[in-house]
Order: structure tokens, then C-alpha cells, then sequence
């Protein structure tokens, strides 16, 4: 029988509906996966008596024929949504056990389309981290590991030609795997991981700099940072409320397609959530991009670019263009400020955001001598030291004396960053094509330690998409010398998600699937 797990998402439920198997093998199946994968450290909560209950439900639904979007379908949810009396931790030791009583809006449209939660998957606490070595469960691993290619004899062989007896050994190529863990990307890193190893079919993640897209392109998967506002940011732990975005992880372009379906949609209880209708996003799939115009924005010729990056972009190009797309150079003149403009926004609103984590309502609480004392011993423990230098920062940049210098100032480049592209899309480019990630994934431990703005530079690619609110899609393009995958970025217009999966799904068809190689089975 077919590994159940190493199906597509659009495969299984084709499957479902054929009554090739149930939902209660596929949940099995992957709950099985994930017992041997635990190395990966994807997933902080497995949830096997409620996968199952769901799953139950769901072929019972299909049973009758009432079967919705994501019907029987096993997924994997962030550590950053609530889900309703299921443990939320945000991967930090500060909420300590804290079990919601809501569900986040992004997950119970999950639910109401049908699909299976098989457990809370690990993230960079609180989102803040580009390789998830920060969440208090500790570093998510690969699934990748990097190539040593060398030579192995076969046994010696015995020729016999018209000159007599000739003995000889034959040389052939073999692959062997540095044993260096690698990481994942971040935030979303268990999200990614999982998806990419086939623990679960599909995931949620959120975006605020690139924590859907940069893990995507780490682990050879696809994933989708939606226009700002089209998923509800309901029930979602709280980076950065201007940047951040919920969006979904993938195997194929196909398959984001089919999640960002059931996550899209206006919400009430948020308020910069838009009131849009709905497209059948996985209709866009395997549409015509003939005519379209592809920016290729000249300022993401970054100084010390690999050839590996350079190579595959212009790669991509070609691929697009063979399709039928026009490709026309384009200038985003304040690219340069992104990085430091994110690194004073995201910090900032970050410490406001987490100035209720005060060991009061909920959470972790280290008693002291007073309440300011308590207040400084449960920040101090409950934190980790990322988040706590973030925290620093913000407040930092939002104190009187510093707030016109660094906060104004910085929002002051956010709104030119958002003009590039607006007047870029107004030439009549439909979408931008850049790298994702100025390299393949690093090892755990690699960077960061010593100056963690080298961490910060993950991110080049990326947060100019948050800063201007637009859509991102990372897509697998190809593989470094060492065998690690690398993606390439398209952005769209506002609400023009649609365009990145058409253009996505000839990206994917040209470049063709990943898969890592099981070696943690």
C-alpha cells in the first residue's frame, strides 16, 4: 500500500472522496510519523486522542456526503494559535500550561472545513527568531541534512575477452550526510519541518518578517505570507500587530492553495481584517501567465550574493518567461532601510504587546517581595534571552527622547517602502520575483551567537513584504552545491494571491518536488 504520508494534500483528499482509505488511516499513518520523527522536535503537543475523535468525525461527514474543504485532512497548528482547552505556550516558558478557551478564528475555519489537528507544532518563542532555536522546547532540526558525495567499489568482477582474464573494480558514486543538525528557518520552523518530513499534510504558520517564507525555502516546501489583513489575526499570540500574518504551509502550490481557502475570510472580531469575498485559490492553479509582467527589482542584488542565488533566480526568470511572461528590470529604491526600519517597528510593538505577560492573569508567576519585584521575576524567568533583547530594544526606541529619532522615523521609510511598490505595480508589473533566502540552511548553533544581527540578515529578502502589507509566496526552485534546497520569492498586489499560486505552480512544474531523505526513520 501507499505510504499514506507521502501523499499530496490534494491526493488525499481525492483519496478520501474514492474511499481509497479513511481519515482514520491517514491520522494513524501520521501520528506513526511522527512517533519516529520526534528527533526533528517539530511538534511541542501531540494531540492522538483528539486527532482521532476528529478523524471519526470526519468519515462519518463523508460518509453522508457532507464533506468540506479540508475534510479529514491532518494538519499541524503553530504553537502561536489558541486552540480551545488545548495547551498554548507561544514556545515560551511564561505561559507556562495556559490552555485557552477560545479557538482562534484562523483554526476554527480549519475545524469547520473538516480537518484534523494531530498537535501544536514548535516555533521561535514568541515568533521571534529566523532559525527557531529560540523556543523554549529547544532548536526544531531539519529534515535536510547536507550532501558528501563519494565513491564506493563494487565487488571485483571478472572479464574474459579474446586477450584472456582481465580483473578490474568498479567505481561508482555514493551520498553520505554530514550528520550536522540543520536548522529549519524561523519562526515557523516546526511548521515547516513537519510539512517537509510528512507529519502532517499541511500547517498554519505566521509571518511577520519572513517566518513563513524563509523556513519554506530552508526546508524545500512551499508556503504563502497573505496580504495583510485577509486572514484574521483572532486568537493568534501577538508579535507585532501591524506585521504579522497567518498563513499556510504546503508540499506544493496545489496544496497552499487548498489551506489558504478555509484560513482566508473577514472576521468581526478583528478589525484589520478585510471584508473581501473568498476565491477558489486552487482554480488559479495551472492558469495562463502569458502577458504577465514580472518585476525584477535590481536593488535585491545584494553585495556577496552566492552564485548558487544568483544562478537560480535568473533561473526562475527563464522559467517564467518560457511560459509566456515578460520580464522587465524594476527599481524598490529604499530596499536598503527594510532591515534596520523592520528592527525598530517589530521590536517596538513587540514590547508593547508582551507588556501583559506580568505573572498576574494568566501564566508563569516567580513570587517576590513586592509586585514590581514579582513583575521583574517572572519577566526575567519567563523570557527568554531573544525576546528579552527585543523587549529591551522597543522600549528602548519608543522612550521619550528616542521616539521621534527611531519610531517615527522608521515608520516615516515603511510608508516609502509601501510607495516603491505602489508605483512599481502601477507600470503595470502583475508580481516581483526575487531570492527568498540569501542562502541555504545553516547548521544549529552556526550564526547569531556572537552578533545576532548576522541572524537579523536572514531576513533581507522578506521583510519588505511585511513593511508594505503584501502578499509573498515562497516556492522550492532547486539545490546548492552541498544538495540543500533553495526557494525562490514571488510578491503580488494586494489581495493577488491568486497571481502568486499561477506563477507559483509553473515555478514548481519546471523545478519539479523535493524530498529530504528519511534518515531520522
Amino acid at each position: 500500500m501507499t505510504d499514506l504520508t507521502s501523499l499530496t494534500l490534494a491526493e488525499a483528499k481525492a483519496g478520501l472522496a474514492n474511499k481509497s482509505f479513511t481519515s482514520l488511516e491517514l491520522t494513524d499513518a501520521h501520528l506513526a510519523a511522527m512517533e519516529k520523527a520526534r528527533a526533528l522536535n517539530a511538534y511541542v503537543l501531540e494531540t492522538p486522542d483528539q486527532a482521532r475523535a476528529m478523524a471519526k468525525e470526519a468519515d462519518a461527514r463523508l460518509a453522508k456526503g457532507e464533506a468540506g474543504n479540508l475534510e479529514g485532512i491532518p494538519l499541524g497548528i503553530k504553537d502561536l494559535f489558541a486552540t480551545k482547552d488545548v495547551r498554548l505556550t507561544a514556545c515560551s516558558k511564561i505561559l507556562d500550561d495556559f490552555k485557552p478557551p477560545y479557538e482562534s478564528t484562523v483554526t476554527s475555519q480549519l475545524w469547520r472545513d473538516g480537518a484534523v489537528m494531530l498537535g501544536k507544532l514548535n516555533n521561535d518563542e514568541f515568533a521571534m527568531g529566523s532559525s527557531n532555536e529560540t523556543s523554549a522546547f529547544g532548536p526544531v532540526v531539519n529534515p535536510w541534512r547536507r550532501e558528501k558525495t563519494g565513491f564506493i567499489r563494487a565487488p571485483e568482477q571478472d572479464l574474459t575477452n579474446k586477450e584472456g582474464s582481465v580483473h578490474w573494480q568498479m567505481m561508482r558514486p555514493t551520498v553520505e550526510y554530514d550528520p550536522t543538525p540543520l536548522v529549519p528557518g524561523g519562526s515557523s520552523g516546526g511548521s515547516a519541518s513537519a510539512v517537509a518530513a510528512g507529519l502532517c499534510f499541511g500547517a498554519t504558520g505566521t509571518d511577520t518578517g519572513g517566518s513563513i517564507r524563509q523556513p519554506a525555502a530552508f526546508t524545500g516546501i512551499t508556503g504563502l505570507k497573505p496580504t495583510y489583513g485577509r486572514c484574521s489575526r483572532w486568537g493568534i499570540v501577538a508579535f507585532a500587530s501591524s506585521l504579522d500574518q497567518a498563513g499556510p504551509f504546503a508540499r506544493t502550490v496545489r496544496d497552499t492553495a487548498i489551506l489558504m481557502r478555509s484560513m482566508a475570510g473577514h472576521d468581526p472580531k478583528d478589525t484589520t481584517s478585510v471584508d473581501l469575498p473568498v476565491p477558489d485559490y486552487e482554480a488559479a492553479i495551472g492558469k495562463s501567465v502569458k502577458g504577465m509582467k514580472i518585476g525584477i527589482p535590481k536593488e535585491y542584488r545584494i553585495e556577496g550574493m552566492s552564485a548558487e542565488i544568483e544562478k537560480l533566480w535568473a533561473q526562475g526568470a527563464q522559467w517564467l518567461k518560457a511560459a509566456g511572461a515578460e520580464l522587465v528590470e524594476i527599481s524598490l529604491p529604499h530596499t536598503k532601510y527594510a532591515l534596520p526600519a523592520y528592527y525598530v517597528v517589530a521590536p517596538a510593538e513587540a514590547s508593547s504587546n508582551l507588556a501583559r505577560y506580568d505573572g498576574v492573569r494568566y501564566g508563569a508567576r516567580v513570587d517576590g517581595r513586592n509586585i514590581v519585584e514579582m513583575y521583574e521575576n517572572t519577566r526575567a524567568a519567563g523570557f527568554g534571552p531573544e525576546v528579552r533583547r527585543r523587549i529591551m530594544i522597543g522600549t528602548y526606541v519608543l522612550s521619550a527622547g528616542y521616539y521621534d529619532a527611531y519610531y517615527l522615523r522608521a515608520q516615516k521609510v515603511r510608508t516609502l517602502i509601501k510607495q516603491d511598490f505602489e508605483e512599481v505595480f502601477a507600470q503595470g508589473v502583475n508580481a516581483i520575483l526575487t531570492p527568498a533566502t540569501p542562502s541555504a540552511a545553516f547548521g544549529i548553533g552556526e550564526k547569531g551567537k556572537a552578533d545576532p544581527i548576522e541572524m537579523y540578515l536572514n531576513d533581507i529578502f522578506t521583510v519588505t513584504v511585511n513593511m508594505a502589507g503584501l502578499p509573498g509566496i515562497a516556492v522550492p526552485a532547486g539545490k546548492d552545491a552541498q544538495g540543500l534546497p533553495l526557494g525562490l520569492q514571488l510578491i503580488g498586489r494586494p489581495f493577488d494571491e491568486e497571481t502568486l499560486f499561477s506563477l507559483g505552480d509553473v515555478i514548481e512544474q519546471s523545478a519539479g518536488r523535493f524530498t529530504p531523505a528519511h534518515w531520522w526513520a
